[in-house]
């Protein structure tokens, strides 16, 4: 009986295993670092430096909307660099930021665009979707 229930399940169980097999396809998340930017632009890479603190409500946001957006398979080559707004000052003084909370987006070695203290999804979209032109 056990038998006969495995053999029918078999093509089922089949299909199964090849689906969870398949790896999962979503954008790249790392701390950022000026090497990781640099090693990315030189590639053509589209990047997105989220500079951020943990006790920050709007980054918090920004945060959930760039999740939710970069979901989309349109942006699976996307590199999500996180500069922590509190403990690399000199990284995101750098690149000309003066706050918690903004975004740069680059395509390649060309910025463009920025959005600052902005939660607003259409904006950030609209800046991720920058990444990829």
């Amino acid at each position: 009986m056990i038998a006969r229930l495995l053999a029918a399940a078999a093509p089922s169980l089949a299909l199964l295993s090849l689906t969870i097999a398949q790896p999962a396809v979503a954008v790249e998340r790392a701390k950022f670092s000026a090497a990781a930017l640099q090693t990315a632009q030189a590639a053509g890479r589209p990047v997105l430096v989220d500079v951020a603190a943990w006790w920050c409500p709007v980054c918090r946001s920004q945060t959930s909307k760039i999740d939710r957006l970069s979901a989309n398979p349109k942006y699976d080559h996307l590199l999500i660099l996180r500069l922590d707004y509190d403990g690399q000052k000199p990284d995101w003084r750098a690149l000309g930021v003066d706050r918690q909370a903004t975004l740069i987006g680059f395509h390649g070695r060309r910025e463009v665009g920025r959005v600052a203290f902005q939660t607003d999804e259409a904006l950030i979209a609209g800046l991720l979707d920058s990444t990829l032109k």
